[in-house]
């Protein structure tokens, strides 16, 4: 249901509009064409002095209908943008400085170059699988071609430098089968005894696990340094190069906790770990995609710590500081807010963070004695990662409603654009969007609404309802390119951040623990109602719709309300007895519902929209990725199957080969083009 990843003032919300009301007739509206020529930009990292940012932009190969990413590279002052890398069948990822500031290292899944074969014994043979893997590259950096370092079998998974720029220090997982044994003809079978057995993306879970190395950039000679039943993630080397430290979960049974902890390592074989923090509860959960954060004077972490493990996702994640050589450790700014990406001052007493608020994550720097937090970019916009330099130069990847995501300065006197991969967006005219927020039982609900391109005021127009995935998540002011599509079409969309959304703090998500599709189905209907009262929905042409969480509890809308005459449900389930074992959630199912022979009463009420198929008469498209483990293809089959059971118009969309996150460009606009289609069929054309 988590969706990885993968979030103005009145004067200037009235401008907005007022632009929006009469479009420049020589710009076109943002379509679905526009969709795959979107660049999206990410992984900034700033050099030690803080001259140039080195970043990834992944860009749609139409031709070969797939994803794939180049590396750029662009002066802190806005010079010398230059593109690094230019492959087309080959993605270049995650690029990180090397500390001298003279080379790049970055992952790749090109295969190595090929050396001529010197005599019989075939040296310098391709392996066959190798270009199915990322493996850790370096160039000068000022480009030019890469050498590959690492050669592991199951490739690379995550990796960071060594303070002195002369080692790595990798996250690799077991490999399948020994090195040098061919691949047999036909997969072996499936074999695990493991409690959490399946992961989306990964597939299947057995023993195989990733463990931490580390390799000689010179040599390429690597030295294992954990082992064990267990997986250790997100590597971070200590500044004096003394400690790594990295993310873990221990126990006798590490897939049924959440129970993450920060370890500590010497950077040799053989090294003793040692447990840093003790919290019974999450301490940097990989989700949160952020790593431990060392202080310049390698004596403090700094690091997100969450609730205990029953409230799972619902407690916000925040900051924490602890000492390395004590393991005391305090939160430093304990405000009920999410929080991510910390990294150090070069003062060693303050920290820059991404803090996440309603509707808006920001950059904010904060006093890690006094808690004290300062809010360096502004206004409506969410901010999804940073760099931070050794000279306290500071870049954010960020954006708007009406911004894809961007690298910018962070400065006094405000934000200053480093990129501008998205260009062709100011030859179209954009749908503004403007915060909303009503009262229902007496909390204000908050929301955004984006009204169609062109609009009049005092007429109405057919509303779409977007529900966000999570279930604690939240619609943010950032760039939804299936929102402006929807709105150059004529559809005003709604966005509600229901009680269990994020950004609101704990009380507010936890509303709905273990009571989905109850309090928020009310919340998102009232988000209708109040669009319905200003003038613009018309109440006799709603349609509603999600993906992930989106699209369970967009199935309990349509099993309570009438009212909406078009749904569309995204790898959404609402049998909650026959996800249980089937999906990846067998952990947060026991810590928030139980189990299912135990709770019938819990997992009745879950399953409400399923049992009580009947109630639906809502036309309902239903759509899953075939190989999806998060939320699998099962829920949206047997909820078609229902509706079709019973004459209701339904029809069922398998991406084939797709996990939850559609990843294939045509898949995207097929999804965009077919949910378009549908609403247009039951919201404008005539019955």
């Amino acid at each position: 249901m988590q969706t990885p990843r993968r979030w103005i003032a009145l004067c200037l919300a009235v401008t907005a509009l007022a632009a929006q009301a009469a479009p420049p007739a020589q710009l076109a509206r943002f379509s679905i064409a526009d969709y795959n020529r979107l660049a999206d930009v990410a992984e900034p990292d700033l050099s030690a002095d803080g001259a140039a940012v080195v970043y990834s932009v992944l860009a749609v190969n139409n031709a070969q209908d797939m994803t794939q990413s180049d590396l750029w590279r662009v002066g802190y002052d806005g010079s010398g943008r230059k593109q690094l890398t230019n492959t087309a069948e080959n993605s270049e990822s995650r690029p990180l400085w090397s500390p001298d500031g003279k080379s790049i290292a970055y992952l790749s899944d090109a295969p190595a170059p090929r050396k001529p074969t010197t005599g019989k014994d075939g040296a310098g043979s391709k392996d066959e699988d190798e270009e199915e893997i990322s493996q850790v590259w370096l160039m000068p950096a000022s480009g030019g071609v890469g050498r590959r370092v690492t050669t592991f079998a199951s490739g690379v998974d995550d990796y960071v430098w060594s303070p002195d720029g002369r080692h790595l220090a990798v996250i690799v997982r077991d490999p399948e089968r020994p090195a040098g044994t061919p691949a047999p003809k036909n997969p072996p079978p499936i074999v695990t005894t493991r409690y959490q057995f399946k992961e989306d993306g990964t597939g299947y879970l057995d023993g195989h696990r990733t463990h931490l190395y580390v390799v000689d950039i010179a040599t390429g000679r690597a030295e294992q340094i954990t082992t064990g039943d267990h997986d250790e993630l997100l590597p971070s080397w200590s500044p004096d190069g003394k400690l790594i430290a990295y993310v873990t979960k221990r126990g006798v049974d590490p897939d049924r906790h959440l129970n993450y902890d920060i370890y500590v390592v010497e950077p040799r074989a053989g090294a003793r770990e040692r447990q840093l923090t003790t919290f019974t509860g999450s301490d940097l959960d990989p989700y949160w995609e952020t790593r431990p954060s060392w202080s310049p004077d390698s004596r403090r972490i700094a690091y997100l710590q969450s609730g205990e493990d029953k409230w799972i996702y619902y407690a916000p994640w925040q900051l924490a500081v602890i000492d390395v050589a004590t393991g005391a450790s305090r939160m430093a700014a304990p405000i009920d807010r999410c929080m991510s990406k910390p990294r150090w001052a070069a003062d060693g007493r303050h920290v820059y963070a991404l803090v996440e608020r309603s509707r808006v994550t920001r950059v904010e720097k904060i006093d890690v004695d006094s808690g004290e937090l300062s809010e360096l970019s502004h206004g409506n916009r969410f901010d999804y990662d940073l760099a931070v330099s050794a000279n306290d130069r500071v870049v954010v990847l960020g954006g708007d409603d009406t911004h894809p995501y961007g690298l910018s300065a962070v400065e006094p006197q405000g934000l200053r654009e480093l990129t501008d991969h998205n260009a062709f967006l100011r030859e179209r005219t954009l749908a503004q969007a403007e915060p909303i927020a009503f009262k229902v039982d007496g909390v204000e609900i908050e929301g955004i609404l984006v009204k169609p391109v062109g609009y009049q005021q005092g007429q109405r127009y057919p509303t779409i309802l977007r529900i966000h995935g999570g279930p604690v998540y939240q619609f943010s002011h950032e760039f939804m390119p299936d929102w402006q599509v929807y709105a150059a079409n004529g559809y005003a969309v709604v966005a509600i951040n229901p009680r269990g959304s994020s950004g609101r703090g704990f009380d507010f998500a936890r509303t709905i623990y273990a009571d989905w599709g109850n309090v928020d189905v009310r919340d998102v209907v009232a988000g209708v109602e109040h669009v319905v009262a200003m003038g613009v929905a018309d109440p006799e042409r709603l349609g509603v719709g999600g993906w992930s969480y989106g699209g369970i509890l967009t199935n309990a809308v349509i099993a309570r309300e009438t009212r909406f005459k078009a749904a569309i449900s995204g790898a959404g389930a609402s049998n909650m007895y026959a996800m249980y074992g089937h999906d990846q959630y067998v952990r947060e199912y026991a810590l928030e519902l139980g189990t299912p022979w135990q709770n019938r009463e819990q997992y009745d009420r879950a399953s409400y929209p399923f049992l009580h198929a009947d109630r639906i008469t809502t036309p309902t498209m239903f759509q899953c990725g075939e190989a999806d483990f998060n939320v699998p293809c099962l829920g949206a089959e047997q909820m078609y199957q229902a509706l079709r059971s019973r004459n209701v118009p339904t029809q069922l969309v398998v991406y084939p080969g797709e996990n939850h996150q559609l990843s294939v460009p045509s898949y995207l606009t097929d999804r965009l083009t077919r949910n378009l289609a549908w609403y247009d069929r039951y919201l404008k054309d005539a019955p």
